[in-house]
């Protein structure tokens, strides 16, 4: 039965959403697809269930493929099981929490891992009912304390979960293999560029990790990428080697580190200025950034409510990466340290911290990550506070260090390389088993996973997701223009949108007529029939909807010429009406099914 924009419930806007950052979620909102209920919470409209649903049946083909059996759980879920893997606990303030009438803990499911771990282990008694694969596409519940980018990143969202089950490491990497063929031909038939690269498991856990990520300039992750070797990581993921030791024999060399008086300086900016005007370097080159050692305090929070600070230090013109640190402090959460956090550690001068937070004097007791990139025997500019410098009224500013070496691993409580930095782009990675390459960064939304885990309580386990509603915003970030959305055959709402545009009675019987014969030849139509809108508005929200073929009854029919237009190339034909059917036909077999 055609959709006619007569009687279909649908609003086209004209002007972006006041709460839509990104084209793609503006685009979707726009054209009708969805519509925000709450942040991180959208409706799906009629056109948009439609695109959604696709996108679960191309998954539900290629998980069906590789033998997984489909099943659901509830949403809603006890607290025991969580409990007793102690992600109760660790997903903290990203878990939706109730209790029902009687005073249980119950929780909106964010992960289903312990259900199907559960329920395998319910229902078969021995390892010889193994290998198994199980899924389930549903909806999902995590409270983002920053729900953004529409579809991208929200609070309620549709996922499909599969896990596998096996008896010994073997069968599970066959399992895996499996999982990642399945996702690279859904991938293929969603129509978006992606990469696959190696992940952090995060709250997951697991051995291995990893991650496909749409490519778009508009996403929320970043990769690094190598041409040369085809490693791809996360940068959350990227293992940066630790810089070689400096030439003892330079080290020698070097004049011994001491303490300045630099008042006014709690920058980095205005340390180099100081030192640019007070001490110029004996080689002639004014100092830079990249000279000092700056010390960044954070504040951890761990699941169960308890604090601590946490210093991470990095080259002066480099800026911590939020996605980096926070998968090395995970599973606790980290905040930037505020004046109240300053006044509660009053050996911490702000601006000029130093040796006490570096682990080298265990009196702050403050655990340190220090960026590989900094070397053993390496001379920096960097804060100078430590015990000495400490009194009963707190710490005392105003100090920096000259060529102190932060990267000795040879006192007790030493620091700990960190994850804190963005990987450089150019620069070199550790890559695994591949030799360092040169990586490009790159940015893209995730479209989710997979994870491995070795020795899991139940036998070999994998677990493999893909973020269903997610994807729908990433192809829609991905195929827009600046008129609307482009959607691939393989998604669009529609085979085909028919548009009659103009007063002749004659145009609305031909159109009528039209889609009649493409629904006989099994199309799907969108038909836009309503009289008294003007052939501009039509064909502005043709476009904007994005069906593939449009097709226009119009002043043509006078002549007996039908206009069909492609959506994505902007190119346009007219057709005899009694062609049209046949050419409409051909060109959308021939997308489904290219040679």
């Amino acid at each position: 039965m055609a959709m006619r924009l007569s009687t279909l419930f649908l609003r086209t806007l004209r002007e972006d959403p006041a709460d839509a950052e990104l084209p793609g979620h503006k685009l979707l909102v726009r054209a009708g697809y969805v519509r925000r209920a709450a942040p991180g919470v959208y409706s799906w409209l009629p056109l948009g269930l439609k695109v959604l649903r696709k996108v679960e049946q191309v998954v539900r083909e290629e998980m069906d493929a590789i033998g997984g059996q489909e099943l659901s759980f509830p949403a809603l879920l006890p607290r025991e099981p969580y409990e007793a893997t102690n992600r109760w606990t660790e997903y903290g303030p990203n878990l939706f929490r109730l209790q029902d009438r009687k005073g249980n803990d119950m929780l909106l499911g964010p992960t289903h891992e312990e259900m199907f771990t559960l329920a395998v282990k319910d229902m078969f008694s021995s390892y010889k009912e193994l290998p198994l694969t199980l899924y389930q596409i549903q909806t999902k519940y995590r409270d983002e304390a920053r729900p953004r980018a529409g579809l991208l990143r929200g609070r309620e969202f549709v996922m499909k979960d599969s896990y596998s089950f096996d008896v010994d490491d073997a069968g599970l990497e066959a399992a895996y293999q499996r999982h990642r063929e399945a996702y690279v031909r859904i991938f293929d038939r969603l129509g978006f560029e992606y990469v696959v690269v190696h992940a952090d498991s995060g709250a997951m856990g697991g051995s291995a990790s990893e991650e496909f990520l749409a490519v778009s300039p508009v996403g929320e992750d970043t990769f690094v990428r190598c041409g040369a070797s085809g490693y791809a990581a996360n940068v959350e993921a990227v293992v940066v080697p630790q810089a070689s030791p400096v030439d003892p024999a330079v080290v020698a060399s070097t004049p011994a580190a001491h303490v300045e008086d630099t008042p006014d300086s709690p920058t980095i900016d205005t340390l180099v200025a100081q030192a640019n005007a007070l001490h110029p370097r004996a080689d002639g080159r004014p100092w830079t950034a990249a000279d000092t050692l700056k010390n960044v305090v954070v504040l951890l929070t761990h699941p169960d409510g308890s604090t601590e600070p946490l210093a991470v230090g990095l080259p002066g013109d480099r800026d911590v990466d939020a996605k980096r640190l926070e998968a090395q402090v995970a599973p606790a959460q980290w905040a930037p340290f505020e004046e109240k956090d300053f006044a509660a550690y009053p050996m911490l001068a702000k601006g000029y911290i130093g040796p006490a937070v570096l682990g080298l004097e265990k009196a702050s007791g403050i655990r340190y990550l220090l960026d590989p990139s900094v070397a053993e025997g390496s001379a920096w500019v960097t804060g100078a506070t430590s015990t000495a410098s400490t009194s009963s009224t707190g710490a005392r500013p105003g100090l920096h260090r000259r060529r102190h070496d932060p990267g000795r691993r040879d006192q007790g409580g030493g620091p700990e390389p960190g994850r804190g930095r963005h990987p450089d782009p150019g620069a070199r990675h550790r890559d695994g088993p591949h030799l360092p390459a040169r990586s490009q960064v790159r940015r893209g939304p995730r479209a989710e996973g997979a994870r491995r885990e070795r020795q899991a309580r139940h036998g070999h386990d994998g677990s493999y997701g893909v973020g269903v509603s997610r994807a729908v915003a990433a192809v829609a970030e991905a195929t827009h223009d600046e008129v609307g959305l482009c959607w691939p055959r393989a998604l669009a709402p529609a085979d085909v949108h028919v548009v009659a545009t103009g007063k002749s009675q004659d145009v609305y019987d031909q159109g009528e007529l039209l889609v009649a014969d493409l629904e006989a030849a099994g199309l799907t139509v969108i038909y836009d029939d309503r009289p008294k809108v003007s052939p501009g508005v039509k064909f502005k929200d043709a476009e904007l909807l994005g069906v593939p073929t449009i097709v226009v009854v119009g002043k043509g029919l006078a002549e007996g010429t039908i206009e069909v237009k492609d959506r994505r190339t902007g190119g346009r034909r007219d057709v005899p009406v009694e062609r049209t059917v046949g050419e409409v036909l051909a060109e959308v077999r021939g997308d489904a099914h290219p040679a």
